[in-house]
């Protein structure tokens, strides 16, 4: 009897033990399966959750224009672009991978941006690429298909379409020349007196001639009459003889391929002469950035929109704006030409969210080709690439400065 009672309360005593300990959480099986708590713990669970979960790192190299001939506009386009990318750092990983842009300022130089794309390519091992000027764009799009690397670049040069010679490049929004053929399709089916005269004004780089020829040969093909082509220097600080010359023409119409500096120096010395000519700017001489350097002499100057002004109410502007306010910034002090960097990097990225295998550059190509009809939230025209054409849209806005903003007066269109 008494040999039943101790050992009664013997096992008692070992199941109070038992529940003690599990009470406690101790023991190494316990610890590995229950949930962390605190803080801190859970900030430990969350770093390892993810840490299974990222594959690896994607590295996208980034050619800038910060202090050369374009660098009015190529600065904040390279800010929108560098903006994404730190925006995805706070997203979820893309594909199972982080992405990191590494990218420098090669001041539209052409030697320079061979050096810095070689550096991107051999030391930072990047698996696709974002560029920006037309000159350096076309003279490495031999070395970009070799070396199969997926190339989104800001020239809009209506030769980065043809697939046999530029397989890796892709445009983001309308060629310089679909700009310039829409344009001339507007005048014609707006002019109201006779014949229109157009006249051409430009910069003698790649990016000032790439839509020259076809604009005049589109002119010819729908009845308008090119009467003059003057060439302005992306520096320059004075256009009066240009302008002059131009006047003894008597366009009714001026189409520009410039950026804003050349742009302002144009409408400023169009506005002294007293010139009534209707001058209508290519996309890069569009933008916020014209209006304080112009003044007054920007009222009435029509431009080409291929992205949306930072003040439009879109819903793609959400994304921007909070993002922006987690940085203490505002999405006010923004222009179009961040918002167009940001687009760009965002289809970059939308390749590689899409490619079978994201590491490799003819996988971002394959994933960047599968994108059909991308809706950007009107931040820009929807774009859809195939095997076939990398050109992504055709369509553009115009919009003219009216009491010192520019204000969108069509929807998207073509030619």
């Amino acid at each position: 009897m008494e040999k039943r009672k101790f050992l009664s309360i013997l096992a008692m005593i070992v199941l109070a033990i038992g529940l003690l300990a599990g009470c406690s959480g101790g023991g190494n099986q316990s610890t590995q399966t229950q949930p962390a708590s605190g803080n801190e713990s859970d900030g430990k669970s969350e770093e390892a959750a993810s840490s299974t979960e990222v594959k690896g790192t994607i590295k996208i190299g980034g050619l800038f224009d910060l202090t050369g001939g374009t660098g009015d506009v190529g600065t904040p386009y390279a800010e929108g672009e560098k903006a994404y990318f730190d925006y995805l750092s706070t997203q979820d990983p893309v594909n199972g991978y982080k992405l990191e842009l590494i990218g420098d300022d090669y001041a539209y130089k052409i030697p320079e941006a061979t050096k810095l794309y070689q550096k991107l390519k051999s030391k930072d091992k990047v698996a696709a690429i974002l560029g920006w000027g037309t000159g350096d764009t076309e003279a490495l799009r031999q070395l970009v298909a070799a070396d199969k690397l997926p190339f989104i670049s800001a020239s809009y040069s209506e030769n980065l379409k043809n697939m046999d010679e530029s397989p890796y490049n892709f445009l983001t929004a309308a060629s310089y020349s679909d700009q310039a053929r829409a344009v001339l399709k507007w005048i014609k089916d707006n002019h109201t007196e006779g014949t229109p005269k157009v006249a051409l004004i430009y910069n003698d780089t790649a990016f000032g001639k790439s839509p020259i020829q076809d604009a005049k040969d589109f002119a010819k093909e729908i009845g308008i009459e090119i009467v003059d082509e003057q060439i302005v220097d992306l520096k320059a600080l004075d256009a009066t003889s240009q302008l002059l010359n131009m006047q003894k023409k008597d366009p009714d119409y001026a189409i520009i391929q410039e950026t804003w500096g050349a742009t302002a120096t144009i409408l400023k010395d169009a506005k002294k002469l007293g010139l009534d000519t209707q001058f209508i700017g290519l996309n890069w001489s569009t933008g916020e950035g014209l209006i304080p350097i112009t003044g007054d002499a920007a009222e009435g100057f029509i431009g080409v929109v291929t992205h949306a002004f930072p003040y439009e109410d879109l819903p793609g502007m959400e994304e921007i704006r909070t993002y922006l306010e987690s940085k203490g910034e505002k999405l006010e002090d923004k222009d179009q030409k961040f918002i167009q960097g940001w687009v760009a990097a965002k289809i970059m990225v939308e390749g590689v969210r899409l490619a079978d295998d994201p590491t490799t550059g003819e996988g971002i190509r394959a994933g960047l080709e599968k994108i059909t009809n991308l809706d950007l939230g009107g931040l820009a025209a929807p774009i859809t690439f195939t095997p076939d054409n990398h050109g992504g849209t055709n369509q553009i806005r115009l919009a003219k400065v009216q009491n010192g903003k520019f204000e969108v007066f069509t929807d998207y269109f073509s030619y």
